[in-house]
C-alpha cells in the first residue's frame, strides 16, 4: 500500500503508469469532470470500458428536466454534480482557456464507445474510489471525492493536505471490485444515466447564435433584479395609484422609489427608505400610502412631535392639503405616545386607541427605534411598538424613513429591520435568504467596521470599507 499526497506523488502519474491497453476502469465518485477526462484522454482511449457510479442521485429524469428548462432560461444549472461536468469551481482556470467545447465533444464521443454511467438512487452513502482492472492485476485508489483534476493532482483546492491510499493487495482489491460489481448489477439501487450525460454534454459544444449569447449576458447581468419581479409582490396598477395627484407631483426617482418600497413591503414585510435629507422621503412615503389607501388598508404614521405638521397637512380636509383629491386616509401619532396609556394626542384618545388594527405603520425618523432592550425594567417605546402594534392584531407591514438608519452600531439597523419580523430571527433568516445567518452577517460587518474605523482618518476610505463587507451584508 502506498500513500499519494498530490504534492510530491501525484494520482495522475500513478494512473498513467497503471492504465494499460484493454484495462477496465471502475469509479465511484460524487462528480465527473470533462477536464479530468482530458488529462487521461490518451489512456482512456485505449481501455476496454469504464463503469462510473455517481455516489448520489445525478442526471436523473427529474434533474435533467429541470436542467433543460434552466437552459432555456439562459443560465447554467447550479446543481453541484451536474454543473461539475463542465468543471468545478477549482477548475476555473481550465474553463477560462475556452477549450470546453472541444473537450465536451471529445468526451461525449468517447462515452458513446467506452463508458457507462449509473446513478445511486437510494440516497445511502457508499465508498468512493478509482479502480483499475488489467492483465497485471487489480489496483484501487481511495478515498477520492470526485473524478476531477483536483483529485488527479493537476489543480489545487482549499484542502490542507491530501491522503489517497493506493492498494494493490490482491485480496483487498478483489473484495472492493466484487462489491462494486454487485452494486453495478442491482437495478433497484442504480439507474443508468449515460444518455442523459451525453445529451447534457451536447449543450456545451453545440453552436449557439449571437442572439442566444446576448440573452445569456443580459440574464446574468440582471438575474438578481429579475428574481425580485413577481406578480405577488409588484404593485397592482389596477388600484389607480399611479394616476394620483401625489404620483404626478413627485420626481421619477421618487416614483421608482415608491414602487421599490411597495415591492419590498409585499415581499419582506418591511423596508427602510434612507434617502438623504431634502430628497423627499415624505412624498415618496405618501405615494406608498396612497397605494395602500386605495386597497382600503389602515395606515398609522409615527413621527416626532416636532414633525407633526409635516404629516397632518396631508391628512385633513383643509385647503393647505395639496393632495386633498387623493383622500389618503391615515392617523398620526408621536413617538412619545408609545409610552403613554391615557390622555389625548393629535386629537386621539389614547385610553381607547386600538394600536393593533393597522395594516401599515410608517415610522418617520425610524433611527429613534434602534435600541431594542428594556431600560431599568421599563418597557421601551421599541418594545411597545413591537408588542402592541407589530405582534398584535392584523399582520402589519412597516415602512421606516431615516436619513441616518445607523448611528454607531450595525445592530441599530438590525433592530429596525427586526420590526418587520416581529422580533422572530428565524423568520428574518428565512425571508432574507442570505448564505450566513443574520446574526453572523451583522456580527461580521460590525467587526470589519471596527477594524476600519481604528485606522487614521486619512486612510479611512469608503471604498475600503465596502470591500471589507461581504455580499450578504
Amino acid at each position: 500500500m502506498e500513500i499519494i499526497n498530490n504534492q510530491d506523488k501525484f494520482l495522475i502519474d500513478d494512473l498513467k503508469q497503471n492504465i494499460y491497453n484493454g484495462s477496465k476502469i471502475k469509479i465511484a465518485a460524487s462528480c465527473f469532470s470533462i477536464y479530468a477526462f482530458a488529462e487521461l484522454k490518451k489512456q482512456f482511449n485505449d481501455i476496454e470500458e469504464m463503469q462510473f457510479i455517481f455516489s448520489s442521485p445525478a442526471f436523473e429524469e427529474g434533474i435533467t428536466d429541470s436542467l433543460k428548462k434552466e437552459s432555456k432560461e439562459f443560465f447554467m444549472p447550479n446543481e453541484c454534480r451536474e454543473s461539475a461536468l463542465y468543471g468545478t469551481e477549482f477548475e476555473l482556470r481550465l474553463r477560462n482557456k475556452l477549450t470546453q467545447k472541444a473537450i465536451a465533444y471529445e468526451c461525449a464521443e468517447w462515452i458513446k464507445k467506452k463508458a457507462t454511467f449509473k446513478s445511486n438512487t437510494t440516497g445511502a452513502s457508499m465508498p468512493k474510489f478509482i479502480g483499475i482492472d488489467s492483465e497485471k492485476g487489480k489496483i484501487s485508489y481511495m478515498p477520492i471525492e470526485g473524478f476531477t483534476t483536483v483529485e488527479l493532482g493537476t489543480a489545487k483546492d482549499n484542502s490542507i493536505f491530501t491522503v489517497i491510499q493506493k492498494n494493490d493487495d490482491v485480496q483487498q482489491s478483489k473484495y472492493i471490485f466484487s462489491k462494486f460489481d454487485e452494486l453495478w448489477h442491482d437495478k433497484d439501487k442504480l439507474k443508468t444515466v449515460t444518455d442523459n450525460i451525453i445529451s447534457f454534454l451536447s449543450s456545451a459544444y453545440k453552436d449557439n447564435t449571437p442572439e442566444f449569447l446576448y440573452f445569456i449576458v443580459l440574464y446574468n447581468i440582471f438575474t438578481e433584479f429579475l428574481t425580485d419581479i413577481n406578480e405577488d409582490f409588484i404593485p397592482n396598477e389596477a388600484t389607480g395609484f399611479k394616476n394620483s395627484k401625489i404620483c404626478n407631483k413627485i420626481y421619477n426617482f421618487q416614483k421608482d422609489g415608491a414602487v421599490g418600497v411597495i415591492n419590498k413591503l409585499e415581499k419582506y414585510n418591511g423596508c427602510i427608505l434612507s434617502d438623504s435629507v431634502g430628497l423627499g422621503k415624505t412624498f415618496t412615503a405618501l405615494a406608498v400610502m396612497k397605494y395602500y389607501s386605495c386597497r382600503n388598508r389602515n395606515i398609522l404614521v409615527l413621527c416626532p412631535k416636532k414633525l407633526s405638521e409635516n404629516w397632518n397637512q396631508y391628512k385633513g380636509n383643509v385647503r393647505t392639503n395639496i393632495f386633498l383629491d387623493d383622500r389618503i386616509r391615515f392617523d398620526v401619532l408621536f413617538h412619545t405616545d408609545l409610552s403613554r396609556k391615557s390622555g389625548y394626542s393629535n386629537g386621539i384618545n389614547l385610553a381607547t386607541f386600538n394600536w393593533d388594527n393597522y395594516d401599515l405603520v410608517v415610522i418617520d425618523e425610524s433611527h429613534n427605534f434602534r435600541n431594542a432592550e428594556d431600560y431599568e425594567g421599563k418597557e421601551t417605546r421599541y418594545n411597545f411598538l413591537m408588542n402592541k402594534v407589530m405582534k398584535s392584531g392584523v399582520n402589519t407591514k412597516v415602512l421606516m424613513l431615516s436619513a441616518t438608519p445607523v448611528n454607531n452600531r450595525y445592530n441599530d439597523l438590525k433592530n429596525q429591520l427586526m420590526l418587520a419580523y416581529c422580533g422572530d430571527i428565524k423568520e428574518f433568516n428565512t425571508k432574507i435568504e442570505t448564505k450566513k445567518s443574520i446574526d453572523s452577517v451583522f456580527r461580521n460587518a460590525q467587526k470589519e467596521f471596527n477594524l476600519w474605523s481604528k485606522q487614521p482618518a486619512e486612510k479611512r476610505k469608503t471604498q475600503d470599507l465596502l470591500d471589507r463587507l461581504d455580499m450578504d451584508f
